[in-house]
């Protein structure tokens, strides 16, 4: 599993797990996880950059509409995982 290192504004950094990514609509978003065990909590990122950016900008999703229509998504792709929203 890729381990990849996000830097907040306030330059905290914190460290996830990808454990898939897709694109929906043209939207590139992952599906991380703070944690390798088998209850971890898990967040869905889009990718929030502009085209000619040099580093990927992402937000979590929160709206109710986008976040239930990625989460089928990830779900479909990864067969043996339920996501709770």
């Amino acid at each position: 599993m890729e381990k990849i290192r996000f830097v907040s504004e306030d330059q905290q950094e914190t460290e996830f797990f990808v454990l898939e990514q897709t694109k929906v609509n043209g939207v590139s978003y992952i599906l991380v996880t703070d944690s390798e065990e088998d209850d971890a909590e898990c967040l869905i990122l889009k990718d929030t950059s502009a085209e000619d950016d040099t580093e990927s900008v992402y937000e979590i999703v929160e709206e109710d509409g986008e976040l239930a229509a990625v989460s089928e998504v990830f779900e479909e792709l990864l067969e043996d995982i339920a996501i709770e929203r």
